[in-house]
């Protein structure tokens, strides 16, 4: 790390988890739309099964996420900070003392044609702490990001098929 690496914000390459990234067979528009329909997230997301925002930049991002080791919602707000309508859907959570943990989530859609697009998503964990936080919840946060991968691709394939 380079001597003004920052403790608290400080990014390291190794402590971020990449999602797989899925091919959909619908448009980056439709894509877009299931990604920013939160009320409806808990229809399709087997992670985030619920979500509230306006979506606005600095906006909180009111979720309920599900836990792989048991049948509790754990709540979550984190604020957006990135909006590029069909191609990235970024929110973050920045530092506070009470929750020391300070994450980014960007989720990207790429258009590859007209009725095809691809996703995936990140999440970077900062700081000192990241290290910590990537050994601890890397693992699980990775299956999480791909299962909500996978069922986007489905989501997005049924509402297109079912347009055409």
């Amino acid at each position: 790390m380079p001597d003004d690496f920052d403790p608290i914000m400080g990014f390291n390459p190794d402590n971020v988890v990449h999602s797989i990234t899925i091919e959909i067979d619908a448009p980056a528009s439709v894509v877009w739309q299931v990604l920013t329909d939160l009320p409806r997230y808990g229809e399709w997301n087997p992670f985030c099964v619920a979500a509230e925002s306006t979506l606005e930049m600095g906006a909180p991002v009111y979720m309920k996420l599900k836990s792989f080791w048991s049948d509790e919602l754990s709540p979550n707000v984190e604020h957006v900070c990135a909006f590029e309508p069909e191609k990235q859907l970024s929110w973050e959570l920045k530092y506070i003392e009470a929750w020391p943990y300070p994450a980014r989530r960007d989720q990207y859609v790429t258009a590859l044609g007209p009725e095809r697009c691809s996703y995936y998503s990140t999440d970077a964990f900062y700081g000192d702490v990241g290290t910590h936080v990537m050994r601890f919840c890397g693992p699980w946060v990775k299956i999480a990001f791909d299962n909500t991968a996978r069922a986007l691709k489905a989501r997005a394939e049924q509402i297109y098929k079912g347009r055409q």
